[in-house]
């Protein structure tokens, strides 16, 4: 780094400070300056580097879909055992530490890693066996989520979240779980409702609905069930309402432990509290305004007594994951 001009070593520090405040198109901007220097600079743990010989800048640089515009292969037959999806809108490597996790435990599996990226990261970066779907700038959660499902090729599909991190087999208790035609969604955390308002943990097996962090399901569901409601910008409450649509199939929710460990939720410790509470509670309406009342679909499957309802009250939802 010590060999790149002054003026090239400015253009790199400020392409950090740009993608630190989420300006992406600013940053691949001043990237294509540093390569029309002559030089590459490279993420890395920490901070960056520069490389002489960049790639010539007249090269077109991955194209980023609208995610409607993204190809669906869902018709066709499934020809991979698992496909394991992401969404990155930040903290790339978070998802690349889950992936490397999920490689080491693959055991003979054939495995399809999808990532949906919304953040402009290189594609090759991902590593050859992930399957990168680049989208525009302003893609929402729901948009982003669906667009990478759409590409879904395994038979088992697992929804993750880049916080979490395989430490084992993982695969063969979901995929056990999965053969019980009568489950129709299943992780190792899970919650239940009283009053379709408040949402607490619990040790099942039976829930109301499978947390986002980890939910696994058949491939068929992404056609009988539909995908994830694309009015959900943010994630919040989406993995709640995906798990009534699957239940309201006939299908069950049950928890599977699996040998995981859960590291920081970006996405909510690094929301702004003002902002993650007004997308939240935005969120939950959107949700109630679908399944108010559908207490059939719960494990305790009777609505509260009418003191409990009243004491908990319908207008702040319960935060039921960060």
């Amino acid at each position: 780094m010590s060999d790149a001009p002054k003026d090239v070593r400015d253009l790199a520090s400020s392409r950090a400070q740009r993608r630190a405040a989420k300006d992406y198109p600013g940053a691949d901007e001043l990237r294509d300056q540093i390569a029309a220097a002559g030089w590459t600079v490279v993420d890395e743990p920490g901070g960056w580097r520069l490389e002489p010989g960049a790639v010539e800048a007249s090269e077109p640089a991955p194209t980023r879909l609208r995610a409607q515009d993204v190809t669906s292969v869902l018709e066709q037959p499934a020809s991979a055992d698992i496909s394991i999806h992401w969404v990155v809108e930040g903290w790339p490597d978070d998802v690349r530490r889950a992936i490397a996790s999920f490689r080491a435990h693959a055991g003979g599996r054939d495995v399809h890693y999808v990532v949906a990226d919304v953040t402009g990261e290189e594609p090759g970066s991902w590593g050859e066996d992930v399957e990168v779907v680049s989208l525009e700038d302003g893609t929402g959660w729901g948009a982003a989520r669906n667009a990478g499902l759409k590409r879904t090729r395994g038979r088992i599909v697992l929804v993750m979240d880049g916080s979490i991190e395989a430490t084992g087999e993982v695969f063969g208790p979901l995929e056990a779980a999965l053969a019980d035609p009568t489950v129709g969604v299943c992780g190792p955390f899970g919650i239940v409702t009283p009053d379709l308002r408040e949402f607490d943990s619990t040790n099942g097996p039976e829930c109301d609905a499978i947390e986002g962090y980890c939910m696994a399901f058949r491939r068929e569901i992404l056609t009988t069930a539909g995908l994830f409601d694309e009015k959900f910008r943010w994630y919040r409450t989406a993995d709640i309402e995906y798990s009534f649509r699957i239940k309201d199939r006939g299908l069950r929710a049950v928890i599977v432990p699996v040998p995981v460990e859960r590291h920081e939720h970006r996405m909510w410790f690094e929301t702004p509290p003002a902002e993650r509470a007004k997308w939240s509670k935005r969120n939950f309406y959107r949700f109630l305004d679908r399944w108010r009342d559908r207490y059939d679909l719960t494990v305790s499957g009777q609505p509260p007594a009418q003191d409990q309802h009243e004491h908990h009250g319908h207008h702040e939802p319960h935060e039921h994951q960060p």
